[in-house]
């Protein structure tokens, strides 16, 4: 092979790495819809599976089956809720938030997103949101963060993923890094973390629709870059209800070449 020859490769690779980009990070975002209103999608009573409430400080344990979804409420407008998860038939697949930033080009969680495995499935399809102000980056809180900011070890979501992994049969190493809903996380133009106060609001949800059976856990503690003192955490609703089925067109599936790559892997789990 030639260094000329070589050289063309490099630049027909290139080429088509800022295609791909561009559709990621230009064109995608266009095509994903508004923020629900918070009076919008209405759970009907007959869908709801299990209803339950987490105290400021806690966690829950939630199997979700492949078309089951989970709407998290931010009751008071001052929680962040952090979620990991794993394939409930082979716990080594887990919710990986590295991949789910590199596959959509975007560290934004949002209506239209997924939330990809680290073996490319899709896990959790975002379905609905109201917030739009997460974080894929930071990662939950810890006894060293907790510490720093109260002055005294509080707790913490480290300790409780640790909690829950336990009672599943897993240990530290299974734990993955956590997307954390109702975090406004954004980066200013020194590459600095920024928290966004202004984009907390009482009652926003988000939808999660799971696209596999999973088992996932919830924490429901203070964000590590939440500056509100004492520790900016309230109770928050976790409602388990049966979600339609999606459409041909639904949004998820189709908002981009990369997540009908990734539905159409998971999808070979189910024929």
């Amino acid at each position: 092979m030639t260094a000329q020859t070589k050289q063309e490769i490099a630049e027909a690779n290139r080429r088509r790495y800022e295609e791909l980009r561009a559709a990621g990070q230009e064109l995608t975002p266009k095509g994903l819809p508004e923020p629900t209103p918070l009076d919008g999608a209405p759970v009907a009573p007959e869908a709801v599976i299990d209803r339950e409430q987490i105290p400021a400080g806690w966690y829950a344990t939630i199997r979700l089956r492949r078309g089951e979804a989970l709407r998290i409420v931010d009751d008071s407008g001052r929680s962040s809720v952090s979620l990991i998860g794993w394939r409930e038939q082979d716990m080594s697949e887990r919710i990986n938030c590295a991949d789910t930033v590199k596959v959509q080009w975007s560290a934004a969680v949002s209506k239209g997103r997924v939330i990809l495995s680290d073996m490319g499935r899709v896990c959790l399809s975002v379905v609905e949101d109201t917030s739009g102000a997460h974080d894929l980056l930071v990662g939950g809180s810890t006894p060293a963060s907790t510490h720093a900011a109260f002055g005294e070890t509080t707790r913490n979501t480290q300790e409780n993923f640790l909690a829950a992994a336990a009672k599943i049969g897993l240990g530290a190493r299974d734990i993955p890094p956590c997307v954390t809903f109702f975090a406004p996380v954004s980066l200013d133009a020194a590459g600095r973390f920024v928290w966004n106060p202004g984009r907390k609001r009482v009652g926003d949800f988000v939808d999660l629709r799971a696209e596999m059976d999973l088992v996932v856990v919830a924490s429901n503690c203070a964000h590590p870059l939440d500056p509100a003192r004492p520790a900016a955490s309230g109770p928050v609703t976790l409602v388990k209800h049966r979600a339609a089925a999606p459409s041909p067109d639904d949004l998820c599936r189709t908002a981009s070449p990369e997540a009908a790559r990734a539905f159409a892997f998971t999808d070979r789990l189910y024929v």
